[in-house]
């Protein structure tokens, strides 16, 4: 079975930022950060992009630099509801066979890694795909700001099933650990089902949502990239991310 034909990406966003207030419209380089994560998913050419915001002023933004945003409930409390309100209208399941739910923190994420996150839909029996890559950092291992995912990956193979995810360190056994990139590809029938469920024991104990809809019984699987793209979250991150676009080919457009 052929991967999605017809993937809609949506970028949500709001202002209301807990680290880091007014996130979306921090300058970086020649745009503001929502701008600039528009752009690197409009140069991987998977499909329609759309920026799904919390206030007018994100609407504005990106409209202003050619993009289309949609103006979404500002009560929403998770991404994944603010996806969903706007993936429903903008057609559904009716319009698109995936949707890809792609963080507006991630002004570097390269335009392979969000067509990357589809493949994994290849297979019909998956129904959420997500990305990992490999790290041998003991400071990752230790951090559980970085969420870890336990994958069933073969030798050689870049795409297995996700058995878990967690902020400790795990597996455990010699080898690289997987960081968790958190970009999700969903078929429309998982999303819709996915937003309905409540928090699960899992969820609230280790705050990540996809235990959701692991202990739900919807299968994830995670496709593997090479690097983590550099997320922004605090101050010190944004300063980091603008020294890191000067010097990055996004950063010389034509």
């Amino acid at each position: 079975m052929a991967q999605p034909v017809k993937p809609l990406v949506v970028i949500p966003a709001r202002m209301a930022a807990t680290r880091l207030p007014g996130k979306p419209l921090a300058l970086i380089g020649d745009a503001p950060m929502i701008v600039q994560v528009w752009r690197r998913a409009t140069e991987a050419a998977l499909g329609p992009v759309v920026v799904a915001a919390g206030d007018p002023a994100i609407v504005e933004a990106v409209e202003a630099a050619g993009g289309r945003a949609l103006l979404t409930r500002p009560d929403h409390p998770t991404g994944s509801d603010r996806v969903h309100e706007a993936f429903s209208a903008l057609g559904g399941a009716a319009a698109f066979d995936a949707v890809v739910n792609l963080q507006g923190d991630l002004p570097l994420i390269e335009p392979d890694a969000v067509r990357a996150v589809v493949a994994p839909l290849a297979d019909p029996a998956v129904d959420i795909a997500t990305l990992v890559a490999p790290t041998d950092d003991p400071t990752e291992a230790a951090d559980p700001n970085v969420v870890k995912a336990i994958v069933a990956l073969a030798p050689g193979a870049r795409i297995g099933r996700a058995l878990y995810f967690t902020r400790s360190a795990a597996p455990s056994g010699p080898g690289p650990l997987l960081h968790h990139i958190g970009i999700y590809a969903y078929r429309p029938a998982a999303l819709a089902r996915f937003i309905v469920l409540p928090q699960s024991p899992l969820e609230r104990r280790e705050r990540l949502e996809q235990l959701r809809a692991l202990e739900a019984g919807l299968r994830i699987d995670a496709a593997l990239v090479d690097t983590v793209p550099f997320g922004v979250d605090t101050p010190a991150d944004l300063d980091k991310a603008r020294r890191l676009f000067a010097t990055s080919r996004f950063a010389r457009r034509p």
